[in-house]
C-alpha cells in the first residue's frame, strides 16, 4: 500500500508543479488570511482543489488535511489521512523565489507511512515510505553523521536561537536559512545540512512528509521534548522540531532541556 500511495502523491505533486509553473512570476493574485497566519495565492487554492479533487478520487476513504482546505473533524476517525500543503514557502514563491515547495503526505494511525516533496523549480523530488528508504530523483539519499556541535550546519531562524530558549547554552553553530520548512527537512535528508529546528508551534501539514523522508534517510526527527511526533491531531500543529543525524540530535535536544 505505501509504494502505491507514494506513486499517486508523486503524480499528484507533479501535477501541482505544473500548474505553480503557471502562476510563478506572473503576479498571482495574493491575499492575507489574517491572524497571523500569512499569505495565500491564487495558485495556493488551485493547486488544493486538484489535490482535493484528484486525491480523494484516488482514495475515497481517506481524511483530508490541507493548509488551504476547511479543517473538517471527520479526518480524525479516518484509518489513513493525506497531509498538503499545497505551497509550503508562499512568500518565496510570490518573491520570485525557486526554494518554494510541495508537500505531500499520508499518516496512518498518527505515523507517516509515503511522503512527498517536490521543488518543481529546481527540478528536485525527494520520497519515502516507511521501512522503503529516502530518495532524491530516484537516487538513495542519507543523513549526515556530523557529531561536532560547533562545526555543525543547521537550517533555522535567528529567533530559533533566543538565549532564553536553551537553558543549557544556545548552540555555537553555522545558521542558514530557507522558507520553507519542508524543503529544510528535505536537505537535512539529503546531508547538505546537519540539522533543522523550529521551537514555535509547527503545523502538520508543514513538516508530515519531510519528517519521513529524514527519518528514512537514517536521521531523527522530534518534537524539542524528544518525543516522536504524531500526526492527523485535533489541532493539527506539533510543538515545534529537531531534525538531525543521532549524535547531533542527542546533543541538541540535551543542550535544550538545560
Amino acid at each position: 500500500m505505501p509504494e502505491r500511495d507514494l506513486k499517486l502523491l508523486t503524480e499528484a505533486a507533479q501535477a501541482a508543479g505544473e500548474i505553480a509553473r503557471k502562476y510563478f512570476g506572473a503576479g498571482p493574485e495574493t491575499w492575507d488570511k489574517g491572524n497571523g497566519q500569512g499569505p495565500v495565492t491564487e495558485a495556493d487554492l488551485a493547486i488544493d482543489r486538484m489535490l482535493h479533487g484528484e486525491l480523494l478520487a484516488a482514495r475515497p476513504d481517506y481524511g483530508w488535511l490541507s493548509e488551504e482546505t476547511e479543517d473538517d473533524t471527520a479526518r480524525l476517525s479516518k484509518e489513513r489521512v493525506f497531509i498538503i500543503d499545497p505551497i509550503d514557502g508562499t512568500r518565496a514563491f510570490i518573491a520570485g523565489e525557486k526554494s518554494f515547495a510541495h508537500s505531500l503526505a499520508i499518516a496512518e494511525h498518527g505515523e507517516v507511512v509515503a511522503g512527498v516533496v517536490y521543488l518543481p523549480m529546481k527540478d528536485k523530488t525527494y520520497v519515502a515510505t516507511r521501512g522503503g528508504g529516502a530518495f532524491l530523483n530516484g537516487q538513495p539519499i542519507a543523513s549526515s553523521t556530523q557529531e561536532t556541535m560547533e562545526t555543525a550546519r543547521v537550517l533555522t531562524t535567528k529567533a530559533t536561537l533566543n538565549p532564553g530558549l536553551w537553558p543549557g547554552g544556545v548552540p555555537d553553530l553555522s545558521r542558514k536559512f530557507r522558507p520553507s520548512l519542508a524543503y529544510r527537512l528535505s536537505l537535512v535528508a539529503e546531508g547538505r545540512y546537519d540539522a533543522m529546528m523550529t521551537l514555535r508551534p509547527t503545523w502538520e501539514w508543514d513538516v508530515a512528509a519531510g519528517d519521513l523522508i529524514v527519518r528514512e534517510a537514517g536521521g531523527q526527527v522530534t518534537t524539542p521534548d524528544a518525543t516522536a511526533p504524531r500526526y492527523n491531531n485535533p489541532a493539527a500543529q506539533l510543538p515545534g522540531m529537531i531534525a538531525a543525524g543521532a549524535p547531533l540530535h542527542k546533543q541538541l535536544v540535551k543542550r535544550l532541556k538545560g
